[in-house]
């Protein structure tokens, strides 16, 4: 990503930077300590040996003579002060036949350690150095002797230029600066790609504690700081999905507890006014009180599911719905609840179809909780349905599951309302207006059961064309 990158070519250049200032402050090192021996090669022999060519020459043309011949010394005189040079010749055994240096006492060298023949044992001072050169005769190209040269340093070392001695004090210079300046960039890099950004969420942060979720993080390169922003205002979304969520859950909390007490008011107001005519004896004969229980009946029933409803609700929000999951015959236990079931469904004037054949396979299920989602479904059906519609049940047996299916004819679900369908509290438009509002805790109730039976729960509807209901119970 950019500032891995980044951060990798910085650290690079950081890295060569060093590496050169190392091996500029090795070379001056080196150079301190060991100098002479860098710079000493083969061709300074080479070039100390053109410098007294000529003088080597003219001994080795002039050598039978050169110790009797005054006019030829004093040649070879003028020839060394020319050259700014010493030159000392002896034969073979070490016996001096000509010396330039003006030093009467030396007579005689001693061939095995007088004579030199390169830079390191040829030193004599700080300044000065005593090379050793074979003399050949011309005729018969056999050695004579050894031309012993002393010469100044100068002649040997060629003399660095000012330029070249202080080049790696200005490149240390210059990368000081270079590095100077990548330390200022990094911190301004730093401050401006990593910490502006850093408080500038710690503000957004601040703002989501206090309740503000619209304050958006942008970040315009979609680096690892990016992908941070990105990241974080993911998070702001979902809190203030959640925030909005839990806000609506409230008030639908208020509105449940709202309408189940208008809800109740209403049949204990019917039941009461009931009791009360029959007590004062406004009913003529038994078919009029049995139609007065009727109504009372249909009102406790009402008072009941309502109850239930919210008693599964208080539960369920406390974890405390128990769900205890028991060996049964699936035939048994699903006649019992649908025989009452189907005979209120027929009261309605709504057709209902039962199962033409239930299995009887060996299941692990609560008959109680399950007689409550089947209930909540059918009581569902109805609010959707009208007289004259069908409500058909179906138990079968699909890959190693029961397979319950509640299906109806009626008005279907509007396609805004089926994602929030199983959510509490919800309860759809369809249902507005048409007198049949409940709690909107059923469906809720319903998914939770089934789930507890590690069992899944899911619908399909066509608006104005139904709506079919599908749990699917693991067999044991």
């Amino acid at each position: 990503m950019y500032l891995n990158v980044w951060i990798k070519k910085w650290l690079l250049t950081v890295l060569t930077c060093f590496l050169v200032l190392f091996g500029c402050t090795t070379f001056l090192f080196w150079n301190h300590v060991d100098r002479e021996r860098e710079a000493e090669s083969e061709a300074v022999i080479n070039q100390v040996r053109l410098h007294v060519n000529e003088m080597l020459l003219f001994l080795e043309k002039n050598h039978v003579v050169i110790k009797d011949d005054l006019e030829l010394q004093a040649t070879l005189h003028a020839m060394a002060e020319d050259s700014e040079a010493e030159v000392v010749y002896a034969d073979l055994t070490g016996q001096i036949l000509f010396n330039s240096s003006g030093d009467l006492t030396l007579s005689r060298i001693n061939p095995s350690m007088d004579l030199h023949y390169d830079l390191y044992q040829a030193k004599v001072s700080d300044h000065r150095y005593q090379i050793a050169f074979p003399v050949v005769d011309e005729l018969t190209q056999a050695q004579v002797g050894n031309a012993i040269f002393t010469v100044p340093a100068s002649l040997v070392f060629a003399r660095e230029t000012n330029l070249y001695a202080v080049s790696p004090f200005i490149t240390i210079a210059l990368l000081l600066v270079i590095l100077g300046i990548l330390m200022i960039l990094i911190q301004r890099k730093i401050k401006r790609d990593i910490m502006r950004p850093i408080h500038h969420l710690k503000d957004i942060s601040e703002a989501i504690l206090k309740g503000d979720y619209e304050q958006k993080s942008t970040y315009k390169n979609m680096d690892e700081i990016g992908e941070v922003y990105a990241m974080f205002d993911q998070m702001r979304m979902e809190i203030m999905h959640h925030s909005l969520r839990r806000g609506e859950q409230e008030q639908a909390q208020k509105e449940l507890i709202s309408n189940i007490s208008h809800e109740l008011k209403t049949p204990l107001t019917t039941l009461k006014a009931y009791i009360e005519a029959i007590r004062e004896g406004s009913c003529s004969n038994m078919q009029e009180v049995m139609e007065y229980v009727e109504v009372m009946h249909n009102s406790t029933e009402k008072m009941t599911r309502l109850t239930e409803d919210l008693l599964l609700h208080a539960l369920k929000e406390l974890g405390q719905i128990s769900v205890t999951l028991t060996e049964q015959y699936s035939k048994d236990v699903f006649e019992k609840i649908l025989r009452p079931i189907g005979h209120y469904v027929r009261t309605t004037g709504v057709h209902f179809i039962e199962p033409a054949e239930i299995p009887n396979v060996l299941i692990r299920l609560d008959a109680q909780r399950m007689e409550q989602v089947i209930s909540n479904l059918i009581s569902n059906a109805l609010k959707h349905t009208s007289a004259g519609d069908t409500i058909q049940i179906n138990i079968e047996l699909e890959q190693g599951q029961l397979k319950i299916t509640i299906a109806d004819t009626g008005n279907g679900i509007l396609p805004q309302d089926m994602p929030f369908v199983f959510d509490r509290y919800f309860k759809g438009k369809s249902n507005e207006g048409a007198g049949r509002k409940g709690t909107g805790l059923g469906l809720s109730i319903c998914k939770y059961i089934i789930e507890a039976h590690e069992g899944t729960i899911s619908f399909n509807s066509r608006q104005g064309k139904g709506t079919v209901f599908y749990c699917f119970i693991p067999l044991g």
